[in-house]
């Protein structure tokens, strides 16, 4: 039984966690369209991958935290007009969350982190407003750095930085890591490159991968990916959670 996971525990398991310093990470990813060669839960499985990191950093230091199930549905409007993709409103998405919030706050915890790992500009503003209105209510702080936005984003690879990040090198190199048996290694050694930047295009008004460029829902290099750079990656994605949270209850300490 992996007892870092909320939902592997029973209930006087989890009422005894919090006796610890009261913290719980939340893995928020989507399901959609992720190239030709990645599965629709890629998203879901960097989020996951990232608060493994970040447990592991944080029991390091004597702190006992617990993962949340996943957010395995959110707004996808970019990867809608694709297969598989799964698309609810964004006020579903911040309503689910400040109820998570609630919940939390009532069993008295004292942080949730949300790891997020899926990029479109609509779901991101979901995540905004459900902290703003879950620290409204509540003492819960949350902490959400979000990776599309400096410091954080300087942290993370070049292609990422290039916008053109969409199950490329950056996003392929995790889930070869994390889920290496759900990579479709033949095809994604045959992708050509795709440099069209979806931050460009996000700028200029596009709202879909198709209008900005990715036909085969991809942008930046598949074929480029290693596990290596995955596994630094990934160490780079739970140092930036950690951190964040370390700012947060230092900004608020007496």
């Amino acid at each position: 039984m992996d007892k870092y996971h909320w939902g592997e525990r029973t209930w006087k398991e989890i009422k005894g966690a919090t006796d610890a310093p009261r913290l719980a990470l939340l893995p928020v990813g989507a399901t959609e369209a992720h190239g030709p060669h990645l599965p629709l839960s890629t998203d879901v499985i960097i989020a996951e991958a990232m608060c493994q990191n970040a447990f592991e950093k944080f029991s390091s230091r004597g702190h006992e935290t617990l993962i949340l199930p996943p957010i395995t549905y959110t707004a996808a409007p970019f990867a809608q007009s694709f297969p598989g993709t799964v698309s609810v409103r964004p006020e579903t998405v911040t309503a689910l969350l400040v109820d998570i919030g609630d919940s939390l706050a009532h069993q008295q915890f004292d942080g949730l982190l949300l790891a997020n790992a899926h990029l479109d500009p609509t779901h991101i503003r979901s995540l905004y407003a459900a902290r703003k209105q879950i620290e409204e209510k509540n003492d819960l702080k949350v902490i959400f750095p979000d990776i599309t936005r400096k410091p954080w984003a300087l942290r993370l690879t070049d292609e990422f930085k290039s916008g053109a990040c969409h199950a490329g090198c950056y996003e392929g190199s995790i889930v070869m890591t994390a889920q290496p048996d759900l990579v479709r290694e033949a095809i994604r050694l045959s992708l050509p490159e795709n440099p069209a930047s979806l931050s460009a295009a996000i700028a200029a008004g596009k709202t879909d991968f198709l209008n900005a460029g990715g036909p085969e829902a991809y942008f930046g290099s598949p074929a480029q990916a290693s596990s290596e750079e995955g596994t630094k990656t990934v160490d780079i994605l739970g140092s930036i959670l950690v951190e964040a949270a370390d700012q947060t209850f230092s900004e608020t300490s007496p």
